[in-house]
């Protein structure tokens, strides 16, 4: 499998850049979780990165790539939208 290399920005990985395996798209994916084991026994703390753009050049408006930034309220979960579904 391919990996690429990703910066972390915020939280406890602010700064540094770690392999991610990236999926049959070349996208790594959009939810990168972290957890962290308690040294009392208790259920680990997991931390929540997004992925976003890294940024887009200034003449072409491509995208650069893509950077995982610290998520403080953890992952979002998303409800899903049928077309058949009335809101």
């Amino acid at each position: 499998m391919k990996s690429e290399n990703t910066p972390f920005r915020g939280g406890p990985l602010d700064g540094r850049v770690l392999p991610v395996l990236v999926g049959p798209t070349g996208h790594p994916p959009k939810w990168y979780e972290v957890p962290v084991p308690s040294s009392d026994g208790s259920p680990p703390t997991v931390y929540a990165y997004e992925r976003v753009p890294a940024g887009y050049t200034k003449r072409l408006g491509l995208q650069r790539g893509w950077v995982y930034e610290y998520a403080p309220g953890g992952r979002t979960r998303r409800a899903l939208k049928w077309p058949w579904s009335k809101p």
